[in-house]
Order: C-alpha cells, then sequence, then structure tokens
C-alpha cells in the first residue's frame, strides 16, 4: 500500500480519500518535503537548508531529492 508523502493518507481510496483528492498534495510536494513515509505513514523527521532538504523515517532511513 502507498501513502501520501504529505498528508499521509492511502492512495487506494480504501480508507480515507479517493486518489484524486491527493491533487493538491501532489503539487504542493513539487515544493515541500515530503512530510510522511510513502512506505509505512510513519511522520518523518525533516530538515530544510539553504540548499534543499532531508527526510528520514525510523524505518526506512533518510530520502532526499
Amino acid at each position: 500500500m502507498a501513502f501520501c508523502g504529505l498528508c499521509g493518507g492511502t492512495y487506494d481510496g480504501a480508507s480515507g480519500p479517493p486518489p484524486s483528492a491527493h491533487h493538491e498534495c501532489n503539487e504542493r510536494l513539487a515544493m515541500e518535503p515530503p512530510r510522511y513515509c510513502a512506505a509505512c505513514r510513519r511522520r518523518m523527521k525533516v530538515q530544510v537548508t539553504p540548499l534543499g532538504w532531508s527526510a528520514e523515517c525510523s524505518r526506512h532511513g533518510v530520502l532526499v531529492p
């Protein structure tokens, strides 16, 4: 199952908004770092620097753009 990186909702529509509801989330993710792990829905530790960002999931490690 895949999860939205911005709001943490599911993409399958089974337990949350339908995939079309994440259109705004996808637009915002183009400019912002993800806040939730797309694999496990855990909240990530995000660090924003002048040169970019990094996000770390406690289970899946570091994600960089």
